[in-house]
């Protein structure tokens, strides 16, 4: 089902009043229902199905390291100097690597290849091509594949961006959040305006396809006016993605954010204007609102995916990947299966003992029941494509159940009346369309139907806006 043509809209009223903690639905169930009893026969269940089918793959690595810590980070760090630890990391990431793939049938595509931390760059030149190799003589990447890696501009230079792209990356991310000196010192993340602008000469001279910057507002000492600086310079950079993220101020779960005083963070109002300005600023100058935080040129392949139908979601983000099974390695990385997700542990003693034992370094995960899956389906449809065909969920899913959509879903129906009214969503016989107005809320329409949620303390969930 394509996507009708229409904007986001900004309504602050609506803004405020269901601007409360909800998922960010990267995944459904979300992590918070990963159980530690989890077993590695499920996952290998999982895997069995996805060879079956002969489904397409993604790959995530993760490495961990940086080099210094980034006090608005919310990502599974390890801060240290030491490159031995990255030596030691990928000998045992090499065996993790083989211990999966040798469970999933070679002739299944590999579409997709990310790299994410921590700072992958953290790792020298020897050591990326050394990754590179252990993954390409274990997986069969296809030649059109989307090859994408994160960095930390502030440690990069010509030569290296160029041996990136020589060796097969085509896609490249990297983080600014922002461009105010005093916002940068305060985060610890001091990267000069004139640095940027020549990371990106030197990506686009390299030729890569893609280049995502990442934004954050939110931050100590932002202000509508040194926001606006921001988003200019960000457009003068001209990336074909951006993503513009709320800063999560979480500081009972994650400590490094302590060194964050909360009395310089901008007040919730500013942060509305902000927010309106940020959209209203790329919006008017050629970019399209793909979702939630998301922005990309009209040619990207994001914009086109979902102006098809064809835009999914997983742990990385939106992505253009059809219904394909991830498969992650390292330390904390999260694989999502068709029914089955699990997440490795988070300890580097616990994942090198894990793999020394010759077992998977599974540290939880969660199977997924029919209703699940079905659910999955409905939040994933709106989150990505704004609007719901029920014909299309009762064909494809056979809401059997001797029941149909309706009476199924009926508390749910019932719980998006208040949204109707409130402009946020249309509700037709055949489906529901989320309102220009509701784009900016549309975790909050997508949670009606999750059934896990509800019983959590939302405690665990960041703000909507």
């Amino acid at each position: 089902m394509k996507l009708s043509q229409q904007t986001v809209q900004f309504n602050s009223n609506l803004l405020k009043k269901y601007d409360r903690p909800v998922p960010r639905y990267t995944s459904y169930p979300t992590a918070t229902e990963f159980k530690t009893n989890f077993g590695d026969l499920d996952y290998r269940a999982g895997i069995a199905i996805g060879n079956y089918k002969r489904s397409p793959i993604s790959l995530y690595c993760h490495i961990p390291f940086c080099q210094t810590g980034c006090y608005f980070c919310g990502c599974n760090t390890i801060i240290t100097q030491s490159k031995n630890a990255a030596e030691k990391y990928l000998i045992y990431l090499e065996k993790e690597i083989q211990q999966t793939a040798s469970l999933i049938d070679s002739r299944r595509p590999i579409t997709q290849l990310h790299w994410g931390g921590g700072t992958p760059n953290y790792l020298n030149l020897h050591q990326i091509e050394r990754l590179w190799n252990i993954i390409n003589r274990h997986f069969a990447i296809t030649a059109d594949a989307e090859v994408s890696i994160e960095i930390n501009p502030r440690y990069v230079d010509k030569n290296y961006l160029f041996f990136l792209k020589n060796l097969g990356f085509n896609r490249i991310s990297f983080g600014i959040q922002d461009f105010n000196p005093q916002v940068q010192a305060a985060i610890n993340r001091v990267q000069p305006e004139a640095s940027l602008f020549a990371v990106m000469d030197w990506i686009r001279e390299a030729g890569f396809e893609s280049v995502n910057v990442d934004l954050i507002y939110g931050l100590p000492f932002q202000s509508l006016r040194t926001f606006t600086d921001t988003i200019q310079k960000t457009i003068k950079l001209d990336p074909d993605r951006i993503a513009v993220f709320n800063f999560a101020y979480v500081p009972w779960l994650k400590p490094i954010q302590k060194k964050i005083s909360e009395q310089a963070l901008p007040q919730p109002s500013e942060k509305l204007d902000i927010l309106q300005m940020t959209i209203e600023e790329l919006t008017g100058n050629g970019y399209i609102f793909i979702g939630m935080d998301h922005f990309s040129k009209p040619n990207d392949e994001l914009a086109i995916a979902q102006q098809e139908g064809e835009l999914h979601r997983n742990f990385q983000g939106y992505t253009t990947q059809p219904e394909s099974d991830l498969f992650a390695f390292g330390v904390t990385s999260i694989s999502m299966l068709h029914d089955v997700y699990v997440q490795n542990t988070k300890r580097l003693r616990e994942y090198y003992q894990a793999i020394d034992a010759g077992i998977l370094p599974i540290a939880k995960g969660v199977s997924l029941n029919r209703d699940d899956i079905l659910r999955r389906a409905i939040i994933m449809e709106l989150m990505c494509q704004f609007q719901l065909s029920i014909a299309d969920v009762e064909d494809k899913y056979h809401i059997a159940f001797d029941t149909d959509f309706e009476e199924y879903f009926a508390p749910e129906l019932s719980a998006l009346q208040p949204l109707v009214e409130d402009g946020l969503i249309k509700t037709f016989s055949n489906g529901i369309e989320v309102t220009p107005a509701g784009r900016l809320l549309v975790r909050n329409i997508a949670s009606v139907f999750d059934a896990h949620s509800k019983k959590k303390v939302m405690r665990a969930f960041s703000k909507a806006i």
